[in-house]
């Protein structure tokens, strides 16, 4: 009998034994399947597929701020300066009448007024006006220079800033209570005030031109019938508007108000026939005597507008150049009608008006395609804008023209004190021109 129960005790040893060793290899196996199942949580590793995806994330989140900060390096010896304030691509430039500023504004939501005086400093301070809950595609100055207009990209408006001038000679800018009600229905390509400061006009890419008043009162609505619009502009002058699109002309309205002030009607004033193709856009001489126009033809015209148009007269086509074009090029005259500067693409070309001759080529001056163009007041400088940074250009070719109509008006000056003048002017033209000159050769 005792024999009979140490028999059945150790049976019972040796199964609790094997039950012991079966249960070890199935939790080894089970191990080996699913390592990290006997992984105390708090101290395990995340998944590998985790590990590898947070410092991924991380080097892209660092490389997308190094690309950010890059800017698109461009040196030219013509190149006065870069102006780099804004975080976005800027869209618009202008400069003020009086010759002071220069209006800029991008997708970053703000405007920013650069002072021209600084142009060849080195450090180039500006001042911001942020666009709230939206961001500016236009801007323009009003004729006073103390205030200007910018277009709403997603309100689609009209929006009016003032601007107050402070102790320290800085500005402060305040948007005005309203924004003018929404009357687009196609995008709107340009913006314009008329230097009289009677209207202001907006023009959409559906043929419609809109004139208001400056409460935010739509005056007139001109159809322009040229199937698309692709610029449209407020001559220097503040008596016409002007518009160009699919087909191979450009049409000018004179809006015409009473002497009392009051508005009275958009008369159609002449058309600049001569293109083959369409017309991408153009631009006024300060006196509006001038137009320069530049076609998907491939070529560039200039005019004479200096015409009594309600006697039937129609402008002097004085000049047909061609150039490089691209869909959206950009042309740009002088103030005074010496230089015209075109851009295709990325680049600009800078011919005299005088000769039609091209003297000067810019190339990749942006990282993207230019979106504005434009000549200082005083004809000193070119300005063009296609990504975050504006670059600004000596105006070399309207130092040239200025020098030789100089030399011309010399000639024939016969009043001593006329000659003296001039000789004076002579030689600071030459000065200015000889100076720029020797640091383009070396």
């Amino acid at each position: 009998m005792m024999e009979f129960l140490a028999v059945l005790a150790l049976s019972l040893l040796l199964a609790a034994l094997l039950a012991l060793l079966f249960a070890a290899v199935s939790r080894k196996i089970s191990g080996t399947e699913h390592p990290d199942q006997n992984r105390p949580r708090t101290a395990a590793a995340p998944p590998e597929e985790s590990s590898v995806k947070a410092p991924s994330s991380k080097k892209l989140k660092q490389q997308q701020r190094k690309e950010k900060l890059q800017q698109h390096t461009f040196s030219h010896p013509l190149l006065a300066s870069s102006l780099k304030s804004h975080s976005g691509s800027v869209t618009c430039l202008d400069f003020s009448s009086n010759g002071k500023y220069l209006a800029s504004c991008a997708d970053d939501r703000t405007v920013r007024i650069w002072s021209t005086k600084d142009f060849l400093d080195r450090d180039h301070k500006c001042l911001r006006a942020n666009i709230e809950l939206d961001h500016a595609t236009l801007v323009r100055f009003s004729p006073d220079s103390r205030a200007f207009i910018t277009w709403l990209a997603n309100g689609e408006t009209i929006r009016i800033f003032k601007m107050t001038k402070k102790e320290d000679g800085t500005f402060s800018f305040k948007a005005a209570p309203e924004d003018f009600p929404q009357r687009h229905k196609g995008i709107v390509i340009n913006i314009g005030i008329a230097e009289t400061g009677k209207f202001i006009m907006t023009a959409s890419v559906d043929t419609t031109i809109l004139i208001w008043d400056l409460k935010g009162e739509v005056l007139a609505s001109i159809n322009t019938n040229q199937m698309t619009n692709s610029y449209a502009a407020v001559s220097p002058c503040g008596r016409f508007v002007a518009s160009c699109g699919f087909t191979p002309d450009v049409k000018v309205w004179e809006v015409c108000f009473a002497k009392t002030g009051e508005f009275k009607e958009v008369t159609r004033a002449f058309d600049l026939k001569g293109h083959s193709a369409g017309v991408y856009s153009f631009d006024f001489s300060n006196d509006s005597r001038r137009m320069a126009t530049v076609s998907k033809d491939g070529t560039w015209k200039l005019w004479d507008t200096d015409v009594e148009y309600k006697k039937q007269q129609d402008p002097y086509l004085l000049r047909t150049v061609p150039c490089r074009v691209s869909e959206g090029s950009r042309i740009a005259l002088s103030p005074d009608g010496r230089a015209v500067a075109v851009s295709s693409g990325r680049d600009v070309a800078v011919y005299s008006a005088v000769s039609g001759q091209l003297e000067e080529e810019f190339h990749s001056v942006h990282s993207e395609d230019i979106t504005d163009l434009r000549f200082d007041v005083n004809n000193r400088f070119l300005v063009c804008s296609g990504d975050r940074a504006v670059r600004v250009f000596h105006n070399v070719t309207g130092y040239r023209a200025a020098v030789q109509d100089m030399q011309a008006l010399l000639k024939k000056a016969a009043n001593d004190g006329v000659r003296q003048r001039l000789q004076q002017q002579l030689l600071d033209a030459q000065k200015a021109l000889d100076a720029l000159l020797s640091a383009q050769k070396s």
